[in-house]
């Protein structure tokens, strides 16, 4: 069976980053969910069509890492019908061979509860709020009110809440450098099997 590394976190913690590293690493594939529902948010029009019916092209424009693009994800991503429509494409992804690295915020607590492994990846609000501010050349204190607005709106959606699995392992990146983080994380999934 393919083995799945589910991979949980806010917005900046670096989850992304660990994740494509991990399946280079392995030689798996990888998934950014959150790319889904930014495509969903970007897409505009009714966002259960629009899920329905995401296709390849829909996951390549440009606009999708922009923080209009985050916020119209996170609005989505707390419709029933948006998760249930994207739910099943990430459960067939998580189980194709050689094996998948999976990020986004609900994979090892709905998505992939079976997960050979599972990471929540996480840092201080200042730190993801600086991250992001340098990645998009923007004003830090409008990124960090923005990123806490996100982080309790998918912290208190009642489908598939942000949140780590009971037997997920916490990776605080804060004060960690990229190298430090990833080499924990494939240590750990070494250490599972992977």
């Amino acid at each position: 069976m393919p083995f799945t590394i589910a991979i949980d976190g806010p917005a900046a913690s670096g989850k992304g980053t660990i994740a494509r590293a991990l399946a280079s690493h392995f030689g798996f594939r990888h998934l950014d969910t959150g790319l889904l529902y930014r495509a969903v948010g970007a897409k505009g029009g009714d966002p259960v069509a629009a899920a329905q019916n995401l296709g390849p092209d829909d996951l390549t424009r440009d606009d999708l890492r922009t923080a209009e693009a985050g916020q119209a994800a996170s609005r989505v991503a707390a419709i029933p019908e948006v998760r249930a429509a994207l739910t099943e494409f990430q459960r067939r992804f998580a189980r194709s061979e050689p094996g998948a690295v999976l990020d986004g915020r609900d994979i090892g607590t709905v998505i992939c509860p079976q997960a050979e492994v599972k990471l929540y990846v996480t840092a201080s609000d200042e730190v993801r709020a600086k991250r992001r501010a340098i990645e998009l050349d923007a004003d830090v204190d409008r990124i960090l009110t923005e990123l806490r607005e996100r982080d309790a709106r998918d912290a208190a959606r009642d489908v598939a809440p942000m949140r780590p699995a009971a037997d997920a392992v916490l990776l605080d990146t804060s004060t960690l450098s990229i190298e430090q983080a990833i080499a924990l994380a494939i240590e750990h999934a070494k250490r599972a099997g992977a």
